[in-house]
């Protein structure tokens, strides 16, 4: 039970993160830019993060319109490149 309060935390994480830099992951799989199999490794990474403390944190101060994840963020590299594909 308790690994999946930590998954659905993560995929929570995930998502606000999404959210703060402008992208909506639902619309992103539909236009066939982020597969299902993506969206759980990502969950995935996200657990395996040493930072969700100081994310959660940032993500509760509304932080919408962020630029870019933070440096530490293990999709940082998944989020930009979504970044660059949304108009």
């Amino acid at each position: 039970m308790r690994a999946q309060a930590t998954l659905k935390t993560h995929a929570a994480l995930f998502d606000g993160m999404s959210k703060a830099l402008g992208l909506d992951l639902q619309e992103e799989a539909i236009a066939g830019h982020l597969q299902f199999d993506e969206i759980s490794e990502a969950v995935l990474r996200c657990r395996r993060c040493a930072h969700p403390l100081q994310c959660s944190a940032r993500l509760a101060q509304g932080d919408d319109g962020l630029a870019a994840a933070p440096d530490y963020c293990r999709n940082r590299d998944l989020l930009s490149y979504l970044q660059e594909r949304t108009p």
